[in-house]
């Protein structure tokens, strides 16, 4: 008895949540394919190739880098010529550095298994707290009131800035489904950029309903570029990953982990 009455309940939830879902997952069926940009190299700049890029950001026409592998992490400030301004912090051999942003004239900077977030003056670069995240960190970025996390799932988090603590989470996808794997990210004109690891793609999110909105591809950057080799066949590892974007000359910059370019591009 007690199992036909399992069976009933089970078949009525089953009923309910079909019919909860049947306008949402017709949504999905009909979704467009994500539109595919193309982009324009505006500049080649230097990156140095021992840099293992898991973030970049700018404030005003610095540029904040975060990187990444254990006892090799740091967070340095780089010039217009992609040269090093003043010491860079060296993160201990016990925290593997990830993905950065700049809010309110603080810099945040994810570790990746450690559940740390350091806080440093944006100026100084002096350490001013460290808060606790549950998950591994992947990327960073935010809008005007919230820090936007990646943890290299198909999830995007947004969060309190003072202490991390979830306010919201979207899921990404496209018409196929879930999209997992999302690295690095950028929060530009209203719409969340982000590395999709392993690959050469970066997609363009809607913050609101998660779903990718553009695609594009990078495949041909590195031989536009004239480098004559592949980093990934140096190291699997040294993939497409870092995205900042320059407000004033609203160009893109993008680079890879190790890397010996940067590319200033625009989206066409």
């Amino acid at each position: 008895m007690r199992a036909v009455s399992l069976c009933i309940i089970s078949l009525w939830l089953l009923a309910c949540n079909t019919a909860n879902n049947t306008t949402e997952s017709t949504n999905v069926n009909n979704l467009d394919a994500p539109k595919v940009l193309q982009y324009e190299i505006v500049k080649i700049h230097p990156h140095d190739t021992s840099s293992y890029t898991q973030g970049i950001v700018f404030n005003g026409e610095k540029l904040i880098e975060s990187t990444g592998n254990y006892g090799r992490s740091i967070l340095h400030i780089l010039d217009p010529n992609m040269k090093q301004v003043g010491a860079k912090v060296i993160l201990p051999s016990t925290d593997f550095g990830e993905g950065t942003t700049l809010f309110n004239n603080k810099i945040y900077q994810l570790t990746w298994k450690e559940k740390k977030v350091m806080v440093y003056d944006a100026t100084t670069l002096t350490k001013i707290k460290e808060l606790y995240w549950p998950y591994e960190g992947w990327g960073l970025t935010h809008n005007d009131s919230s820090i936007i996390v990646s943890t290299g799932g198909s999830n995007i988090y947004f969060v309190n800035p003072e202490d991390f603590s979830i306010q919201r989470t979207i899921g990404v996808y496209n018409k196929f489904g879930y999209v997992s794997d999302i690295n690095e990210l950028e929060y530009i004109d209203g719409k969340i950029a982000a590395n999709i690891y392993l690959t050469n793609d970066i997609v363009f999110i809607d913050p609101i309903s998660g779903q990718i909105k553009e695609t594009i591809n990078f495949d041909q950057l590195l031989a536009q570029a004239n480098v004559n080799y592949n980093p990934a066949s140096i190291d699997p590892g040294y993939v497409l990953n870092g995205i900042a974007y320059h407000p004033t000359k609203k160009t893109i910059f993008i680079t890879g982990k190790c890397w010996p370019i940067m590319a200033e591009i625009t989206i066409k």
